[in-house]
């Protein structure tokens, strides 16, 4: 079972969070054209290493190649950084990460423009966005999962878009994946119910087209089968007696 985490614990992730803060926005001065996908991991790995007693969460997590994930345009998640990968004008950039500090883990992700892109790629980004705030609001004791899902899922569509099924946010804290899963997307009510000092990540995955992935040739990257475009946004957020919590804000 899952412990609940105190306010040494929330504390503690608050600074591993901060510091995941940090370095996404400095990444994000990183991404533009020509850059290659190696560099935003060693980029993230040096900038790590200015924190004390924290380490990259993913690499090997379940076997994972790297310490962070690049994923690009039709890539959804998981994509491997490597130095035969460069960014070109008008691609969008999803970023994941974690990190762990003393035995404790956060989660968070944002998707970036490189140079100019398309109007679409704009509103896909800018709708995922949304629906992660959206979700938030909805982490709250005594909602359900199911709420979160049915908020993300409704906002989602009502754009034209498609929420990603074959993968979900999760409860996160003293390892990376816990239980509960948190669909973006499912019926009001049903799920788990929040209590509070529960900690969970929060990752809505959208496509402009269908939300059919298919598993790239490395074993890891997820693209979607039509090959349109995919956003990624995510944060780690504490259930409270006052609201969710954003610690990776």
């Amino acid at each position: 079972m899952r412990r609940v985490l105190n306010a040494t614990d929330t504390a503690i992730m608050r600074e591993a969070g901060q510091a995941a803060a940090c370095i996404l926005k400095k990444i994000g001065r990183l991404i533009k054209p020509g850059v290659c996908t190696k560099d935003i991991e060693r980029f993230f790995e040096s900038e790590l290493a200015r924190f004390p007693g924290m380490s990259a969460a993913f690499k090997g997590f379940s076997g994972f190649p790297a310490a962070l994930c690049v994923s690009i345009n039709d890539e959804v998640i998981h994509g491997i950084p490597s130095p035969d990968r460069l960014i070109a004008e008008g691609d969008l950039v999803s970023v994941d990460l974690g990190i762990k500090f003393k035995d404790l883990f956060v989660d968070t992700a944002r998707t970036y423009f490189a140079g100019r892109v398309a109007t679409q790629a704009k509103k896909l980004a800018a709708v995922c966005l949304r629906a992660l705030e959206i979700g938030i609001r909805a982490a709250r004791i005594g909602n359900t999962t199911g709420d979160i899902g049915a908020a993300i899922q409704s906002y989602v569509q009502s754009q034209g878009f498609s929420v990603v099924r074959q993968f979900v946010g999760h409860g996160i804290g003293e390892a990376l994946h816990l239980e509960p899963e948190v669909p973006n997307f499912g019926k009001a009510g049903e799920g788990q119910r929040f209590t509070e000092g529960m900690a969970i990540a929060i990752e809505p995955m959208i496509a402009a087209g269908g939300y059919e992935i298919e598993i790239a040739a490395d074993g890891w990257t997820a693209r979607t089968k039509d090959r349109r475009l995919a956003a990624h946004f995510e944060h780690t957020v504490m259930i409270t007696r006052n609201g969710p919590y954003i610690i990776t804000g």
